[in-house]
Order: C-alpha cells, then structure tokens, then sequence
C-alpha cells in the first residue's frame, strides 16, 4: 500500500472583532465626505461653467463649445512671478485646454461619486499646485493660500478613504481590478 501524503491544513485564523463606531467618529466620517462632495462640486462645476458658459466666471461667448479657451484668460493675463513665462507660452494651447477640462470633470465626478479618490486626491493637488504657482506670491499672504490648503484637504481625504461614506467607493473597492491595484482606491 502506498501512504497519502497529508494535505496540510490552512491555519485557523481569529476572527477580528472590531470596536463599534462612536459618534465622533461616524461624525467625522460624514464631514470628511461633505467636504470630499463640496471640493468635488468645486471641480465640476469649474468644468461646467468652463464648458458651457453658464455665465458665472465664464461668458456664453466664451465657452470652450463656443471656440473659446479654458486656459487662456487665466494663464495670459493673471500669471506673474517666477513661471509667469510657462504659463503664458501654454496658455490657450488646445493640449492644456483638453488637460485641464478633463482633469476639473474627472476630478470633480470621481470625488463627489466616491470612486478613485486616491488619483483624484493626487491630480487634484497636482492642480491645485499648479494653479498656486500661477501667481506668485499670493496675493493675501506672502507663502499660503486656499490652494495649497485645499491639497493638503485633498490628501485627508484620501487618507481616511472619504469614498466609502456617501458615496460609492465601498463598490468600487470590491471591483476586481481595483482589489488587485490598491492605488485606484
């Protein structure tokens, strides 16, 4: 008779128990996603007024379905300081425009869906940085303004996975794609 090999067994493994939620925490967990939406309506609605001249910042005449630039107004005229130079020779380029309208929709739906808040949160500081850097020194304080402040918003909500409260980002996580790739969180 030939012996059988015995199948190793896996582990038994303790379950986790998991202290309950306290009302701190659930509130802090619903101002983390308030403010991951607001910053999200921000993005979009940047898109929208930029895209369809809704006549807030952006006149009809100008809207980007009606010929006009994205980036030119801001890029040519306000840029000052030490790369006023780039962005002046990019403003109005048709590849900054499309760079820039895809980052504000596609920053502004992932945050307010609550999907992809980890890219979302790093394109959006990148932009955010860009546009800090736009006119330098700010114009209200010598370093710091709402630009730089909203980065580093944008990095606490990637951080504490503000996705996943008034918004899809517990969907999204079990996709199998982005179970596999953590950073897509």
């Amino acid at each position: 008779m030939t012996a059988m090999a015995e199948r190793p067994t896996a582990p038994k493994t303790t379950p986790v128990v998991r202290a309950p939620e306290t009302t701190a925490q659930k509130a802090a967990r619903y101002v983390w996603a308030g403010v991951r939406i607001a910053l999200g309506w921000t993005f979009l609605w940047a898109f929208l007024d930029k895209t369809f001249g809704l006549g807030h910042e952006t006149p009809e005449k100008s809207a980007w379905i009606n010929g006009g630039s994205p980036t030119k107004g801001f890029l040519g005229n306000a840029a000052a300081g030490p790369f006023e130079g780039f962005y002046h020779d990019i403003a109005g380029a048709a590849w900054a425009d499309w760079l820039f309208m895809i980052g504000l929709a596609g920053i502004g739906l992932a945050l307010i869906l609550g999907i992809g808040v980890r890219i979302a949160a790093v394109a959006g500081s990148v932009l955010y940085v860009m546009m800090w850097t736009v006119v330098l020194p700010p114009e209200n304080n010598p370093f710091l303004d709402d630009h730089l402040i909203n980065a580093g918003v944008l990095a606490g909500l990637a951080l504490v996975g503000a996705g996943t409260t008034l918004g899809l980002g517990k969907y999204w996580a079990r996709l199998p794609i982005v179970k596999r790739e953590a950073w897509l969180k």
